[in-house]
């Protein structure tokens, strides 16, 4: 009986080391590659399965920041809440946008940036840097967005993200309105090395 004969099984049917068939109807004798033992190539499509990703949006929403408000005031813009508990070693794409609406002159100086508060924490944390929107006397809208990674989050983890709006200037001239507000996210494993 030659290799093209039906039926034939190699006799090597232990062939991996980490491989072992036990029996001869666990060999699949058509695989040509290093996955040649059925258990064992569905072991190793388990261990190595792809890890999920998440993309979630938030709603959007809309902020008037009034005139003469002084520096330090500060407004919240946008949010969302994402559970990572389903990822191993989680690293979440932050993505925020806007449509900035000054219906007469507006002069100021705006900081945004995003905050995190997760399960068991009573303060949130910043998450990036701050991201500044400086404006000599715009009249009529304009887009405003940036995006910031965090990867340093724990497993089995729900987090509220927001993106807050500070007024940095010593006072604002006119009324800014921050339109369409959205705050999203993409999230998934920063490694595919562990078992969720």
């Amino acid at each position: 009986m030659n290799s093209m004969s039906k039926g034939y099984y190699n006799d090597d049917y232990r062939r991996n080391d980490d491989c072992d068939c036990h029996r001869k109807d666990d060999y699949d004798h058509h695989r040509k590659d290093d996955c040649q033992c059925v258990s064992c190539r569905k072991e190793r499509e388990k261990k190595c399965r792809l890890c999920p990703t998440i993309v979630k949006c938030g709603c959007p929403s809309a902020t008037t920041i009034p005139a003469a408000t002084i520096a330090g005031a500060a407004f919240t813009v946008s949010s969302l809440t994402l559970n990572t508990s389903c990822l191993c070693d989680p690293a979440i794409k932050l993505e925020f946008a806007s449509n900035l609406v000054a219906p007469v002159a507006f002069t100021g100086t705006i900081n945004f940036q995003v905050f995190k508060l997760c399960r068991g924490q009573t303060t949130p944390i910043p998450v990036g840097p701050a991201w500044t929107f400086n404006s000599v006397a715009v009249l009529g809208s304009e887009t405003f967005s940036f995006f910031v990674c965090d990867s340093d989050s724990c497993f089995d983890d729900c987090c509220t993200y927001t993106v807050v709006a500070t007024v940095t200037s010593a006072v604002t001239v006119g009324t800014l309105s921050i339109n369409n507000a959205t705050l999203g996210a993409v999230a998934t494993c920063g490694s595919n090395s562990c078992n969720c």
